[in-house]
């Protein structure tokens, strides 16, 4: 008698396009049995969902630190976003959506407080850090209290290879994916992040959408829903599941027009940001954090002390997992003076 998840993967065999990839065929890096309602990656998806990693991104930065406005996007939103694109993708295309999703929602576990400034300040202590290798870490070492979540090959492939380089929308800074999944997850991660950023930055009044490239506007659309269906509609278009190796890609104009507007944000936002005094507070912030806790690993909390790297590696660990909030509160409590009575 066949289980659910059998029957499951018995209909990702018929409706799936023959580049999509197949649950039945993957493996783990320590062998397990397998559920008898779940297919692997279904299994891998709630692992995330359910892991502390993934609660501690909705107080992270995603681009504007600590901001004071309730609709700005978190890191949380931003993973929420990208795997809702990737999916829509992926239906469009016939792959595997449950894949998608473990990778979308896997993404930027490792991402430290602050974003992409605090990546920066880490970097600076812990030479070498990148968030798209810690998410990786995340999901392998530090989970569930070190045992890792014994993710599948493909949604551990498609976690580190999310990251792209800044010169265009399709160039992965880790190489391509191993599959289909992670490449759309992979684009749709840039998607998400140039069109939320820009629809952020003009509710903080940063710019205005008249100042963003018009050649690029009037390729992309001029709403923050449009230019998502141009990009969406347009990978949909130009890529490839219907015969092995298979390949997702984007048609030069459109990209062309992403990658104007990326600069344009660049320029305008991210620079900008990257320069104001707060940012350089927070990173402030992290390198402190990482100094006294390096000077000090006996007050590093149970779990990290635990672990068996040196303590460089298990500093970088302990402050990369922290939230915004939870940074903050840190450094007060270490260096900022207490009220006393004499």
């Amino acid at each position: 008698m066949s289980t659910f998840r059998e029957a499951q993967e018995d209909r990702d065999d018929a409706l799936l396009a023959p580049a999509g990839t197949r649950s039945r065929d993957t493996s783990r890096p320590d062998p397990e049995p397998e559920c008898g309602l779940r297919t692997a990656f279904q299994r891998d998806r709630d692992r995330v969902l359910h892991a502390k990693a993934f609660r501690r991104l909705m107080h992270k930065t995603q681009v504007f630190i600590a901001p004071t406005g309730d609709h700005y996007r978190t890191r949380l939103t931003h993973t929420l976003e990208v795997t809702q694109i990737a999916r829509t993708i992926g239906r469009a295309l016939r792959l595997n959506e449950d894949l998608i999703e473990a990778i979308g929602l896997g993404h930027d576990l490792g991402h430290t407080p602050f974003g992409h400034a605090g990546e920066t300040a880490l970097a600076e202590a812990y030479p070498g850090f990148r968030h798209n290798e810690q998410s990786l870490r995340v999901v392998d070492h530090l989970e569930r209290d070190g045992r890792g979540l014994n993710l599948t090959y493909p949604v551990r492939d498609g976690i580190l290879r999310h990251s792209k380089l800044r010169s265009g929308l399709t160039h992965a800074a880790a190489g391509q994916a191993g599959t289909l999944e992670g490449e759309v997850v992979r684009i749709a991660d840039g998607i998400a992040y140039i069109n939320h950023d820009l629809d952020d930055a003009i509710r903080a009044g940063l710019i205005a959408l008249s100042d963003g490239p018009p050649d690029a506007l009037d390729i992309l659309g001029r709403t923050h829903a449009s230019r998502i269906n141009t990009l969406v509609s347009d990978v949909i278009a130009h890529s490839d599941t219907s015969s092995l190796p298979g390949n997702i890609a984007i048609s030069a104009p459109i990209r062309s027009a992403a990658d104007a507007l990326r600069e344009f944000l660049f320029l305008r936002v991210y620079t900008p940001l990257n320069e104001d005094p707060n940012t350089h507070r927070a990173q402030h912030i992290v390198r402190a954090l990482f100094a006294h806790f390096l000077e000090n690993p006996d007050r590093l909390p149970a779990e990290y002390q635990a672990r068996a790297d040196d303590d460089a590696r298990r500093v970088a660990d302990f402050v990369a997992s922290m939230t915004d909030r939870y940074a903050i509160e840190c450094y007060e409590r270490i260096f900022v003076p207490h009220h006393w009575s004499v």
